[in-house]
């Protein structure tokens, strides 16, 4: 193919084929605009293919992301009616449970924070706890259930909201440069394939977003943040929701970059049970780490001791885009004209995804935004500096 322009070659290009990208070129599309998708490898070769597909508003504390996390919640929902059956979507809930009385009371508090914000949920006494999970550990002193909680097949998700997009696809395409102007905006892209020229260009790259924002002359602080998944052998439905320990949800506010792990246990449609939880910032290392998934797994089985004799088949890693205040950028770049972004979700872009693309849907065509954006311009980390 020859190197060149011809002609712009769509109103906007996303560079980024994860969850994110496709839910904005999907949202963009409806809303007019023709839509170019780039990625350097295949759909939902970063992030996204390394999630469990958790849709949560169980582990956010009242604020913005719980705002865009509510928003998401029932776009899941409206999608799920739209996309095949293959996504597997399960508004199954979510039950968070607490192993003493002092975890009992944290979770109390957090709930009613939650409810003000709206966020619905039910305390569960400990000798109740077996009616909504049977194979639970007896000794457990309660937890609530949040009924909002869902979760779904993240891969899957992604191609089909690229489908439904009607975007044009360019899958093993590395972006080597965001081309600007005389002014410094945005007047196109290259990739080894040739030059396109668009006017907007939105950095949906997840963990590289940092990457791709410099390719424009952009900063944008995003690093990774490891996190290990087990993956067992089919079994019966043995796990009936998603269930997490009380201390998740403090190790998802943290920003330590030392190793923190916290039981996250979860069934799937077939079969096999996803065990987590781990975070720590140690690059782009995708080294095994046996000892984390042995804490992860004894961590499992303190929950759910039917797990003890279960082999787990495989376990792998992922990158989390963390920025260091915990929200995504969402919005334009301060310095780049057409220039966008919506990256940085950490490990709730795949819950985020339809609102974060709903939002920049109306941010890119001067329509009314669903919600506050401001908590999440990328333009406050030049204002932090």
């Amino acid at each position: 193919m020859p190197i060149g322009y011809i002609g712009y070659s769509a109103d906007l290009v996303v560079i980024g084929a994860g969850v994110v990208g496709a839910a904005c070129a999907y949202y963009a599309a409806r809303a007019g605009l023709t839509v170019t998708v780039l990625d350097r490898g295949p759909v939902a070769g970063g992030t996204t293919g390394a999630g469990e597909g958790n849709l949560l508003v169980s582990d956010k504390e009242p604020g913005p992301e719980l705002e865009l996390a509510l928003l998401s919640t029932r776009l899941w929902r409206e999608l799920a009616e739209e996309l095949p059956p293959g996504i597997e979507y399960e508004a199954k809930g979510g039950l968070v449970v607490a192993a003493d009385q002092e975890g009992m009371a944290a979770l109390r508090d957090f709930a009613a924070a939650q409810r003000a914000a709206g966020v619905g949920s039910e305390e569960v006494p400990g000798d109740r706890l077996r009616e909504h999970e049977p194979h639970l550990a007896p000794d457990l002193a309660g937890g609530f259930h949040y009924p909002q909680d869902a979760q779904l097949q993240p891969a899957a998700a992604a191609a089909e909201l690229l489908r439904a997009s009607g975007a044009r696809l360019r899958l093993g395409e590395p972006v080597t440069a965001i081309l600007t102007d005389h002014r410094g905006a945005v007047r196109g892209v290259r990739t080894a394939r040739g030059e396109l020229r668009t006017r907007q260009v939105l950095n949906a790259a997840g963990t590289w977003g940092g990457e791709v924002a410099e390719l424009a002359g952009a900063k944008l602080p995003v690093l990774p943040r490891r996190g290990f998944v087990l993956v067992t052998e089919p079994l019966p439905r043995v796990v009936r929701h998603k269930v997490y320990a009380a201390d998740y949800v403090a190790d998802v506010a943290s920003g330590s970059a030392a190793l923190q792990t916290s039981a996250v246990v979860e069934g799937t449609p077939a079969g096999p049970v996803l065990i987590g939880a781990s975070r720590e910032r140690v690059g782009f290392d995708r080294t095994l780490s046996v000892p984390v998934l042995r804490r992860l797994a004894a961590q499992a089985t303190a929950l759910f001791p039917v797990l003890a004799g279960v082999r787990a088949m495989r376990g792998y890693a992922g990158f989390r885009p963390y920025l260091p205040d915990h929200l995504p950028a969402i919005g334009p770049d301060p310095q780049v004209g057409g220039l966008w972004h919506a990256c940085g979700h950490e490990g709730a872009g795949i819950g985020l995804a339809p609102a974060t693309g709903l939002l920049m849907a109306r941010l890119l065509t001067g329509g009314e935004p669903p919600l506050d954006a401001r908590p999440f311009h990328p333009g406050r980390f030049r204002q932090a500096a």
